[in-house]
């Protein structure tokens, strides 16, 4: 333990202060009683602090267990990787450069590598040794020994922000293409294989977006279907929903799928200068659901905010008292249902599935009271107190609504509409064509959600997620059954899981017929970083790819299966 502890502190020594708010390691160290407690702030540094090594060429894992003999592919994942440029450092752990990572599997074997993301953004701080592109947790300010007009051109230039193409957030297919994402109009298409940063794309060379979601949808097409809001464009402010095609037509001259982005519809925003954030959004066969939630961001601040000396993030505001409103979209007639239907105000970055049942949608949602997730993630409340900073003022939730599709004009002011036995969820009428929904909730302390896509959409019953409980960081990897409630876990000392990610078995018969992927860091620096693999059936270790490498804490991803013969198959199975 004393080793452990000596070699932890001395690192923490050595990491640089933030550029406008002072860390624990910029100061002296106020260590309270007990090294247990000092050992958790010290490893939340090389966790969320310390910059990552790149590992461009594929570095073998060293496998323990077995892998199946029928996995294929690549795990691609995002992640920022880097907050520390010269000596100025990102305020936000959301703001770190991005890291693209992947673990290649295939006849018996595991490599892994990673790329920083040669952004427009990465390439100018690097040139400059030091943050000079703004993100929304910290804001980059001129040189002072800059002319008048340098530094009057860079606060024009923050007025109306050219936000930053940093993509470090998800990975999107896009016909035979991948992009890294982020939340503001560029995307980076990326090789897949190399993790080589391609070109940038700009959304609002095809539709007025000034900002996207980071996690789309595809349909059974194989186009992706994503939402964007449009800022005051024509003296108006409103919710996108776009579609990308996955092919171009042979006799069509623009090969750029998206050349043929189709505005498939657009929800009017309740404000002008205040819409609502939104990190993801639902869709079932017939319907797309959009939550305007009471957590908006200021555009008349935002617009100032260079010029104030604050970041873009403080010019997000969660409003307590108003309400969520939800927006139901027909994807045949691209209109959105007239009923007006609203819940209690709350918090939603992710949504886990939605499918529709006997006349009603049911939509599933991680649900938090208010917006303190954000606040945790400042890298001051990460490598200070982490103890006392660290606690989840709203425990994330698992959250139950249904809304019904046919509204009866007859129906008593207060009656409960939903008419489904398996939910306590309800949606009573009120007056004005107004129906107010109450969830049912299913499960809590649980972020990261995923589930076996080809469920999307449709009736379902796993969820594959991260435990988080009290704070932000997950300790858990968790099987949820939503039908009975039950869950199954894995978990080890020191480890700390990303968001695990279902890859189906060939010719699957059941929805948990599969394996999890999660990759695991570790807060022990005697213990290497690893991809584990489980079973996602009974939620046992199948096996584990340790890697002599570094690895950091990413955020969203997927898996990109490989295309087997059959006699490579069977080649494989007989080596294994």
């Amino acid at each position: 333990m004393n080793d452990m502890f000596n070699e932890i502190q001395i690192k923490k020594w050595g990491i640089h202060t933030s550029i406008s708010e002072p860390t624990f390691c910029g100061s002296i160290p106020c260590i309270i009683p007990g090294q247990q407690q000092y050992i958790i702030f010290s490893a939340m540094d090389m966790i969320f602090g310390k910059n990552k090594k790149e590992q461009p060429e594929p570095v073998r894992a060293k496998i323990k267990g077995e892998l199946p003999t029928w996995l294929h592919g690549t795990l691609l994942r995002n992640g920022p990787g880097m907050h520390t440029i010269g000596e100025t450092t990102y305020n936000h752990w959301f703001d770190g450069l991005a890291l693209l990572h992947s673990f290649t599997i295939g006849n018996g074997e595991v490599h892994y590598r990673s790329k920083y993301l040669r952004s427009d953004t990465y390439n100018s701080n690097i040139e400059a040794n030091k943050i000079v592109v703004s993100e929304f947790g910290t804001m980059a300010y001129p040189d002072p020994c800059k002319n008048i007009f340098s530094k009057a051109f860079s606060y024009l230039s923050h007025t109306i922000p050219d936000f930053t193409d940093n993509c470090l957030i998800n990975i999107m297919k896009c016909g035979e293409d991948f992009y890294a994402t982020t939340e503001t109009n560029y995307i980076r298409k990326i090789n897949p294989d190399t993790l080589e940063t391609l070109e940038k794309v700009d959304y609002r060379d095809y539709a007025a977006i000034n900002v996207a979601t980071s996690h789309p949808h595809y349909d059974a097409q194989g186009n992706v279907l994503n939402m964007g809001t449009s800022i005051v464009d024509k003296g108006k402010t409103k919710y996108l929903v776009f579609k990308i095609p996955p092919t171009i037509p042979e006799k069509k001259k623009k090969k750029n799928n998206l050349k043929h982005l189709e505005v498939i519809c657009s929800i009017p925003s309740r404000s002008l200068l205040s819409p609502s954030y939104y990190h993801s959004f639902g869709i079932t066969e017939n319907y797309i659901i959009f939550l305007e939630q009471p957590f908006k961001l200021d555009i008349l601040k935002m617009a100032t905010a260079y010029i104030r000396g604050i970041n873009w993030a403080s010019c997000i505001t969660f409003h307590e008292e108003d309400k969520t409103y939800i927006h139901i979209i027909d994807r045949r007639t691209k209109r959105t249902l007239l009923t007006k239907f609203y819940a209690d105000p709350m918090v939603v970055f992710h949504h886990v599935n939605a499918y529709e049942e006997d006349g009603h949608i049911v939509f599933d949602v991680i649900s938090y009271k208010d917006h303190s997730l954000y606040q945790l993630f400042y890298l001051a409340n990460l490598n200070q107190d982490f103890q006392q900073n660290s606690k989840l003022a709203s425990i994330p939730s698992l959250k139950r609504f249904v809304i019904p599709l046919q509204v009866d004009k007859d129906a008593e002011m207060g009656e409960n509409l939903v008419k489904l036995e398996s939910t306590t969820a309800t949606a009573r009428k009120e007056k004005d064509d107004q129906v107010y929904c109450q969830s049912e909730e299913l499960y809590e302390g649980i972020e990261l959600p995923r589930i076996n896509y080809a469920y999307n959409g449709k009736k379902y019953r796993y969820v594959y997620t991260a435990e988080v409980q009290w704070n932000p960081i997950p300790t858990k990897i968790m099987k949820f059954d939503v039908l009975t409630k039950s869950s199954l876990k894995w978990e080890e000392e020191h480890c700390w899981p990303a968001e695990p990610v279902f890859v189906p078995a060939p010719n699957a018969q059941q929805e948990d017929d599969g394996i999890i992927l999660s990759v695991i860091v570790s807060t022990d620096p005697k213990k290497p970083p690893f991809l584990l693999i489980l079973d996602a059936k009974q939620f046992t270790e199948l096996a584990r790819a340790s890697v002599d490498a570094e690895i950091h804490l990413d955020l969203h991803g997927l898996f990109i299966p490989s295309v087997v013969s059959p006699e490579e198959h069977e080649d494989n199975a007989l080596m294994n």
